[in-house]
């Protein structure tokens, strides 16, 4: 097994970066490395509350990838935790992990956030996710500010 940690800081406060993260509409501008978007014809991605989630993402040359978890504990603005496993061409769902967002406030103002993914499958599954969540976390930037 296998995990991964991802820092960032934020100007705005911790509601609206977790509101950002969290909220479905929010979630459709930023979900998905760089070239990936959410496909909203099957949407189910909601951090909002407890219970399922899933999402299928499409590249911009019409692969697609679905992903699909549990929410399981919500607690706004703080913290928000998921279950998380990809789902093979036959539409199996493969190796269960886990993620949590933290958002706090940040000394001299703004937010603290905090992505822990544990329990992948190896390091080689942790590099991919980090190089898809780090890109992924760079489309918030304007999203916050804005």
């Amino acid at each position: 097994m296998a995990d991964l940690e991802i820092t960032r800081t934020f100007k705005a406060a911790p509601d609206k970066v977790f509101a950002v993260l969290t909220q479905p509409e929010n979630l459709l501008d930023w979900w998905g490395p760089v070239g990936v978007h959410v496909k909203p014809t099957d949407l189910s991605l909601d951090l909002t509350k407890p219970g399922p989630w899933g999402s299928v993402m499409e590249n911009d040359e019409g692969g697609t990838y679905k992903v699909t978890g549990h929410v399981t504990h919500v607690d706004p603005p703080k913290s928000v935790g998921f279950t998380w496993a990809w789902h093979d061409e036959d539409d199996r769902r493969g190796h269960e992990s886990h993620v949590m967002f933290t958002v706090e406030p940040a000394p001299g103002g703004g937010s603290l956030f905090r992505l822990n993914h544990v329990d992948l499958a190896d390091a080689e599954m942790a590099e991919r996710h980090q190089g898809g969540w780090t890109s992924s976390l760079s489309k918030l930037d304007p999203l916050v500010a804005g």
